[in-house]
C-alpha cells in the first residue's frame, strides 16, 4: 500500500511538473511570432530564473528527477524568453 501512495504521489509530481512547464509555452510561442517584448516583463524573468535554478538544485541534491528535469526545462524556456527578449528589443 505504501509503494502505491508513493508511486501515486511521484506521479502527482510528474503531472505538475509537466502543466507547470506547459504554461511557459504559450508566452514563449507568442514572442516568437509577434517579435515584440513590451508583454514579458524583465523582472518576472529574473525572479523565475533563480527560482528555477534553485528547485533544479534542490532536485539534484534530492535526486528527484522529476523536480529536476521539469525544472531544468522551464530554465530552458525562460532562457530562451529572455534571449528573445533582448533581441526582439534591441531591433525596435
Amino acid at each position: 500500500m505504501i509503494y502505491l501512495l508513493l508511486t501515486f504521489s511521484r506521479w502527482v509530481g510528474i503531472c505538475a511538473g509537466i502543466l507547470t512547464t506547459a504554461s511557459l509555452i504559450p508566452p514563449l510561442v507568442k514572442l516568437i511570432k509577434e517579435k515584440n517584448p513590451e508583454h514579458v516583463p524583465l523582472g518576472m524573468l529574473v525572479i523565475l530564473l533563480g527560482g528555477l535554478c534553485l528547485w533544479s538544485y534542490y532536485g539534484l541534491l534530492n535526486k528527484d528527477w522529476p523536480i529536476l528535469v521539469t525544472n531544468c526545462l522551464s530554465l530552458a524556456q525562460n532562457l530562451a524568453m529572455l534571449t528573445l527578449r533582448f533581441k526582439y528589443q534591441n531591433k525596435n
